[in-house]
């Protein structure tokens, strides 16, 4: 009995090492995706290449709810700190060929 119970308490440590759970993303990684972004976010015109990978790069790290959120909310400080223009930042996904539910605006509400 001994054995078998040193045996199931390796095998479940063995598959805690092996199971890696996903980091959730932070402000700093959404901050070094986007960074190529900020001349086009503050003055309009159209993305650089940088930048489309970029902002497919944040979609792509942004599938749990909860990522989305933090990632409103870390958008909704830049976009006030930095004074992204509204119509640039409306519009990057579009122009990256992208979709995107997380919304680069000082004003909305990331709760909902």
């Amino acid at each position: 009995m001994k054995g078998a119970t040193v045996a199931i308490l390796a095998l479940i440590a063995m598959a805690l090492v092996m199971v890696h759970p996903a980091q959730a993303i932070t402000c700093g990684d959404l901050a070094g995706m986007l960074r190529p972004c900020v001349g086009y976010l503050q003055g309009g015109g159209s993305p650089s290449s940088d930048c489309c990978a970029g902002a497919r790069r944040v979609q792509g790290a942004t599938q749990s709810q909860a990522d989305r959120r933090t990632a409103c909310n870390c958008a909704k400080s830049a976009a006030a700190q930095f004074r992204f223009r509204q119509d640039a930042a409306s519009s990057l996904p579009g122009k990256c060929g992208i979709s995107t539910s997380i919304p680069i605006n000082p004003s909305v509400n990331c709760n909902t």
